[in-house]
């Protein structure tokens, strides 16, 4: 079952199915529901999925749906091996308004670090970021994920930054974006980096599979890239 946000980014989610299972889909996805950014909750949505039969559910939505969605699944008494996007694995965004009981389960794709997690205490660019939070962000909601990405965001920035040197006209920027090599911020799991050309303007390529343990994303499996090695 799929549970998706009518728009682009949803629809995006749909696609990449698609082109993964052909002509299979119809068999494997026995019912599509979307939501409309405008909704005030899923849970007509979770009600009619859960209907369907389905034992696997996917939630192409952004933090507050996907807590909502996780929160309406537990209620129901549903227990469909629930699979959401990175975007919304945010112990802080979304996992706590769920209820962290309610997402013991939950898996997901990402590159990225869960900087709640221990084995990450001693990694120099997690510990450079608690250290920027204290300073300018004190009180602040470590276990929102969305406080890292943005300072890794501006850490690409800076690198691009760099590259241009002393010519900051929007063409040399451009040129710098799109040629970014083996870039390493904060935010990415050990051996992903930022790689962009002229001819592939996503600079995150690969991800690692990881399941929410009721304290945190627990990685599992190999680091997967979009060209399926």
């Amino acid at each position: 079952g799929v549970l998706y946000q009518n728009d682009d980014f949803g629809k995006d989610y749909v696609r990449g199915l698609k082109d993964v299972l052909g002509d299979k889909y119809a068999k494997v996805v026995v019912k599509e529901v979307t939501y409309e950014v405008s909704d005030p909750t899923v849970g007509s949505q979770i009600i009619q999925l859960q209907a369907s039969g389905a034992d696997v559910l996917l939630t192409a939505a952004t933090a507050k749906p996907t807590a909502q969605a996780i929160r309406k699944v537990a209620e129901l008494g549903w227990k469909p091996l629930h699979l959401v996007s990175s975007v919304s694995t945010s112990i802080g965004a979304v996992f706590k308004p769920a209820g962290l009981d309610n997402s013991i389960g939950v898996v997901s794709a990402t590159p990225y670090k869960d900087a709640t997690d221990p084995r990450w205490k001693d990694d120099p660019q997690i510990k450079q970021w608690f250290a920027f939070m204290k300073k300018y962000m004190p009180g602040a909601d470590t276990t929102d994920s969305n406080y890292l990405f943005g300072y890794s965001a501006a850490q690409a920035m800076v690198q691009i930054l760099r590259q241009c040197g002393n010519d900051l006209s929007r063409e040399n920027i451009m040129k710098q974006a799109t040629n970014l090599h083996k870039v390493e911020i904060a935010i990415l799991l050990p051996g992903i980096t930022l790689n962009t050309s002229p001819m592939n303007y996503r600079p995150i390529t690969q991800a690692q599979l990881q399941r929410f343990d009721g304290k945190h994303m627990v990685p599992f499996g190999e680091i997967i890239s979009a060209n399926g090695s």
